[in-house]
């Protein structure tokens, strides 16, 4: 786990580890606790329908806690990491907007 601070609370937070670790519990816990949103780095988890064997949020863990990045391609449609930077800038100036992390 990293942080990145300012004035007190944390202005970003990553977890990394393997599939299957607990990253998404200790993320949904972590979020909870700090009133932040999450955003998933990972480059099976944006697309839809690939569900098995990505280890992505369910449905109910999505409704208790904001996320980004998560089914927002089809199979076989291209998506950079150009894009997605572009789409994290996006969605990380919204988020602070918020005022959350």
């Amino acid at each position: 786990m990293s942080c990145g601070t300012s004035s007190g609370a944390p202005e970003f937070l990553a977890i990394a580890g393997p599939t299957g670790a607990g990253k998404t519990a200790l993320s949904l816990l972590v979020a909870r606790e700090l009133d932040a949103e999450i955003i998933s780095m990972d480059s099976r988890q944006i697309y839809r329908g690939m569900d098995i064997g990505t280890a992505k949020a369910t449905a109910r863990e999505r409704a208790t806690v904001p996320h980004y990045g998560l089914d927002i391609r089809t199979p076989g449609e291209r998506y950079s990491a150009g894009a997605f930077g572009r789409d994290a800038r996006r969605w990380i100036g919204a988020i602070r907007a918020r005022g959350r992390v």
